[in-house]
């Protein structure tokens, strides 16, 4: 057998025989793009005192990296599927790679986030293909298998991203999180040319470039909007891009209905199953992602954990999605789609509703039940409605599919950091000024304000400060904390009662059992040429 895999997956008669380890190396290559933002999650309040980083640089160096990862997937998925599946992916993690290379050397903000935006870039690349590749490469009876193991790999990627910086941190700067992808990139792409099969759509025509560009302006500055305006004020600039993705969105629906090829055929929403599932992914991402954020704040900042005992405490999440995920590619032939995507997403919102009993003498223990449960739902609910999703896709748009499927990942998560962190900062601000608004002058009230950590920050000044007593900067310390127990309280609410919407919205829309079967045993018997023409 050759070391280098050359026989396309279009040529080959049969399954491929070395298509498990083929899932390795894509599962390999998701695992850096996923803990490329979750480690930087207990790597941010070193960044901060090293760079002396301000609310809205330390968002930017975070989102930096979503805008492009969010605006780009469909359109790169497109075009790796039309010339080379596996070129994308070498292509994205060598673009990753180098983005990895740069955020480790520099130390200038503007130049961080840069590279984390040419990671972002990468990641676009690298995410869409692993799913394409995935779909290309298995028979239909093993996907869902498949796509499990993928999935687990993103729950995993969620816990061990913070544990690998935490030890990097331990003996390390803040630049070895970034220069951890590398190895694994080098790796990834060894691994692509000897097991990944070459792979591209056949017959797939020209690629509608229009199409294309209207979704990164939508997708871009809708993410923009959603990022700047919470967080920052609507100003100029967050009202501009808010409209703009307002233009863009029906404007892009428009030009696919239209197109006799378009990227994303739009009439793919009226299928229940496959509208369901793309909501299923971004509610679930929105909870998720919203939660961790800032229970990973309250374990740095009030209870006092590391980075390494943040990251070895977020580990019973990574546990439980595979325990979720086990349990899922069991009952799902049996129960079907809607029960376990219903299933796995009530139990994330009773997770997150769960959070609401957070007070500032909370310990560890009180964020184990959610942690657990949010893993348990991961586990449970996105692989079938990721397969879900790319089963609604003919063999020439895996690419788009996997695009399509990302985007509401990633905008999914997005908007969840975006929203809950705006809740999370004015329910802080709000308490934090109730408590101590009258024993601090307006310029380090202002100061303390502005995040947990720059409260800590007043009060460690405050300790230091002639004339001060130890009491009167232990009292900041309590207000800092409690005002930030009632902000994660209250914010948990909201997001409990979105989650909560969502599922019931979900629940809704995708069909049951016997419905979704009769659905696609109609698809099953149309002729090829039509199923493709009609997508």
């Amino acid at each position: 057998m050759p070391f280098l895999a050359t026989t396309p997956v279009e040529k080959m008669t049969g399954p491929y025989a070395r298509r498990w380890w083929a899932l390795i190396v894509l599962c390999l290559s998701l695992l850096i793009v996923v803990m490329a933002n979750t480690s930087l999650i207990v790597a941010a309040p070193d960044m901060t005192k090293d760079l002396g980083l301000s609310s809205s640089d330390l968002q930017w160096v975070i989102d930096g990296y979503t805008v492009p990862y969010a605006a780009l997937m469909l359109v790169l998925g497109s075009i790796g599927d039309k010339y080379s599946r596996r070129g994308a992916l070498i292509t994205g993690l060598v673009v990753f790679a180098g983005g990895s290379v740069m955020g480790s050397l520099v130390d200038e903000t503007g130049l961080v986030i840069t590279a984390r935006a040419i990671m972002g870039v990468g990641a676009a690349v690298v995410m869409p293909a692993t799913l394409s590749l995935l779909v290309a490469i298995f028979p239909k009876a093993e996907r869902a298998k498949a796509i499990t193991a993928w999935t687990a790999t993103s729950g995993l990627a969620i816990a061990v991203g913070p544990l690998v910086a935490g030890w990097l941190l331990e003996d390390h700067a803040w630049g070895s999180t970034f220069l951890i992808n590398v190895p694994i990139a080098v790796a990834a792409v060894i691994g692509a040319l000897a097991l990944v099969p070459p792979s591209r759509a056949e017959g797939m025509g020209r690629i509608d470039y229009v199409g294309g560009l209207l979704s990164i302006v939508s997708v871009g500055s809708l993410v923009y909007a959603a990022i700047e305006g919470p967080h920052f004020g609507w100003g100029t600039g967050p009202i501009t891009a808010a409209v703009v993705a307002g233009v863009g969105l029906p404007a892009f629906v428009a030009w696919e209905l239209r197109h006799p090829h378009p990227m994303l055929d739009v009439r793919k929403f009226a299928q229940r199953s496959f509208s369901g599932s793309m909501l299923a992914v971004l509610f679930f991402f929105f909870g998720t992602f919203g939660a961790l954020y800032y229970a990973t704040q309250f374990l740095q900042f009030v209870l006092g954990y590391d980075a390494l005992e943040t990251g070895v405490r977020l580990l019973p999440l990574a546990g439980a999605v595979f325990v979720g995920a086990a349990a899922t590619g069991r009952l799902t032939p049996k129960l079907g789609v809607k029960v376990m995507v219903g299933a796995g997403m009530a139990i994330g919102t009773a997770g997150v509703f769960l959070l609401t009993r957070i007070e500032s003498g909370s310990t560890y223990t009180d964020f184990l039940a959610p942690l657990l449960m949010l893993g348990l739902a991961i586990g449970l609910s996105v692989s079938p409605a990721t397969d879900t999703i790319m089963g609604s896709f003919p063999e020439s748009e895996l690419g788009v599919g996997g695009g399509a499927n990302d985007t509401a990942l990633e905008l999914g998560g997005a908007l969840g950091i975006a929203i809950l962190g705006s809740l999370l900062g004015t329910a802080y601000r709000d308490k934090l000024t109730e408590l101590a608004g009258a024993q601090l002058p307006h310029a380090a009230l202002e100061t303390a304000k502005d995040s947990v950590g720059g409260g800590l920050a007043v009060a460690e000044q405050v300790a230091r400060t002639p004339g001060a007593t130890p009491q009167q900067a232990q009292a900041l310390v309590d207000a800092v904390h409690e005002a930030f127990a009632h902000s994660v309280a209250q914010t948990s609410l909201i997001g409990g009662i979105i989650m909560a919407a969502g599922t019931a919205i979900v629940l809704a829309v995708l069909p049951g059992r016997g419905r979704a079967g009769k659905t696609a045993q109609a698809e099953a018997a149309e002729p090829e040429g039509e199923r493709v023409d009609a997508a």
